[in-house]
């Protein structure tokens, strides 16, 4: 297996289930995903997508429901995406993703827990460079799939790595072929079990157990605030 979803085990391995307030953060996607395409799933292929997350999150339908209606009600906040960049100590580079209805509030925590932990927010691009964006599938297989096919029909879409994992089937690819690999994988109805973004690092920073334990903390602060949406570093990550 490649590269990317090597990165990604670990990474889940050590902090899958360590994001706060999962079920708020689906809510405010799939209320910016109503506000763009429109509450109806079948007509609204990001809504879909989103809806299949929240299922594989375990997030009850009736939370799914209410967050559709609210975006549609004129109550409800109008949540803007927001990419911060920063470095951490030790030189560690860190993505911020964040759905926020006050960017001054949500850029001002930001800049805090950096500067608390002895890093420092900085401008656009001067880490994304660093990281490689890609889209992740996951599908249901099913009696009678041709992975070679499937394989060559999606890298000609802009996948890079298609493997089978615990009995489910990863695609990653380019960030710019989320939209025809969905499209193909509804065509063919493959069931897709979750579909998300991720930030590779291309260079890792290699840290002591005392320093990684400092850039975790710093990390935690981040994925405890309820704007914020992800978080991707460049930190090598202990067996």
């Amino acid at each position: 297996m490649g590269r990317a979803f090597e990165y990604r085990k670990a990474r889940k391995l050590k902090r899958w289930g360590n994001m706060a307030k999962t079920f708020t953060k689906l809510g405010k996607e799939i209320a910016m995903a109503v506000k763009t395409g429109g509450p109806d799933p079948q007509a609204n292929s990001r809504l879909r997508i989103l809806i299949q997350n929240a299922k594989a999150a375990n997030m009850p339908k009736d939370n799914v429901e209410r967050a559709i209606k609210r975006a549609v009600s004129k109550d409800q906040e109008d949540y803007k995406e927001m990419v911060y960049e920063g470095y951490g100590p030790y030189g560690v580079a860190i993505i911020i993703d964040a759905a926020t209805d006050n960017t001054t509030r949500t850029v001002a925590n930001v800049r805090s827990y950096f500067n608390k932990m002895g890093g420092a927010l900085s401008t656009s691009g001067s880490v994304d460079y660093l990281f490689e964006h890609k889209c992740i599938f996951k599908i249901k297989l099913k009696d009678g799939l041709d992975i070679e096919e499937l394989e060559l029909e999606m890298i000609d879409l802009g996948a890079d790595e298609i493997f089978e994992d615990e009995g489910e089937l990863q695609i990653y690819g380019e960030f710019s072929a989320f939209g025809p690999i969905q499209k193909y994988l509804e065509e063919k109805e493959l069931e897709i079990i979750s579909a998300e973004f991720d930030r590779i690092p291309t260079d890792y920073k290699v840290l002591n157990e005392e320093q990684q334990a400092q850039i975790e903390k710093l990390l935690s602060k981040f994925e405890d605030d309820e704007d914020v949406s992800a978080v991707y570093h460049n930190m090598k990550l202990n067996d």
